[in-house]
């Protein structure tokens, strides 16, 4: 009878051990982002899912050299925000020697280029050499965003075919470059800028997309993809995140909606990513198809309960 019970122990801690979706170890992750508002809103949203699931959430806001080096590096886990191809440049080296793996493409349909106003394209600027032309109405600047995320503009200062020597790339952040646009809209002054989408500006401000960047960006206004990227092996050592790093996926619409109650209502990315949830709560059962809370219980109803759903 000992050796029943004996056994019948063994078997329910050998049972919850299996149920454990992923091991104690894993219990943190640890996550960044550049201090794009789209970036903002998709790690927030990954962060509010994940504490619904029983994980801790760290997340810094880095700039992209120092991401790359910190998956590289193991300091960070997971990046939400690899914009293909617009950041090649800064991961090419990563992946290339296996230290940061590309897993999913959470996006498609992104675009990432030059931007000007309605009333500059109106007045001939419809492509990068179109920029030389009017070089004294720009004042020879093109605004970018945070230091180290603008080397497609300093390319395209380079490349001789766009006559653009003696430019400047004015680099801020993305709240300051775009405080920069309002201002120069208001005026009606020439400006040309960085400019993506999923993203408000598209409906906030009347903007163009130039083409002729393609060298640079890209064809079709720098279209873009936007995948999630880990540190080496991680996938295989927390299973569980690695399943719904796989399952999320976002959509335009999702993500304009998200970054409208950031930027507009002034809400912290992770209170939008509640917000917006709630309001769309269809896409959860794709995402948590399969994932577990961290102590092995069904994935779905947990985030449900922390959302009020």
């Amino acid at each position: 009878m000992r050796q029943f019970v004996t056994a019948t122990a063994l078997f329910l801690v050998m049972s919850q051990a299996a149920l454990a979706a992923d091991p104690e170890a894993c219990g943190t992750v640890r996550m960044a982002e550049p201090g794009w508002n789209d970036l903002a809103l998709t790690t927030g949203t990954a962060a509010v899912i994940l504490k619904s699931l029983g994980y801790e959430v760290e997340s810094d806001i880095l700039g992209l050299p120092v991401i790359y080096q910190s998956l590289a590096g193991k300091d960070l886990d997971v990046f939400l925000g690899y914009w293909d191809p617009a950041m090649v440049t800064y991961a090419a080296a990563y992946e290339k020697d296996g230290s940061v793996e590309r897993i999913h493409v959470n996006l498609e349909g992104a675009k990432y280029t030059f931007g000007v106003p309605d009333y500059v394209y109106d007045a001939g600027v419809h492509d990068f050499a179109d920029l030389q032309k009017f070089a004294d109405q720009f004042d020879k600047k093109m605004y970018g965003i945070e230091a180290g995320s603008n080397t497609l503009m300093f390319d395209a200062i380079a490349d001789k075919a766009f006559g653009l020597d003696g430019w400047e790339v004015v680099e801020s952040s993305e709240s300051g470059m775009l405080a920069q646009v309002a201002r120069a809209i208001e005026r009606k002054d020439f400006i040309v800028f960085q400019a993506w989408a999923p993203h408000p500006m598209n409906t906030t401000f009347p903007i163009q997309y130039l083409t002729g960047g393609d060298k640079q960006y890209g064809p079709n206004f720098g279209a873009a993809t936007v995948s999630t990227q880990v540190r080496k092996g991680y996938v295989a050592e927390c299973p569980n995140v690695g399943r719904l790093l796989n399952n999320l996926t976002f959509t335009i619409d999702f993500e304009n909606k998200g970054m409208g109650y950031m930027m507009t209502d002034g809400m912290d990315p992770r209170d939008a990513a509640k917000r917006i949830l709630t309001e769309t709560p269809d896409v959860l059962p794709t995402w948590l198809d399969g994932v577990t809370t961290l102590d092995g219980k069904p994935g779905l109803d947990a985030v449900r309960v922390a959302l009020g759903l």
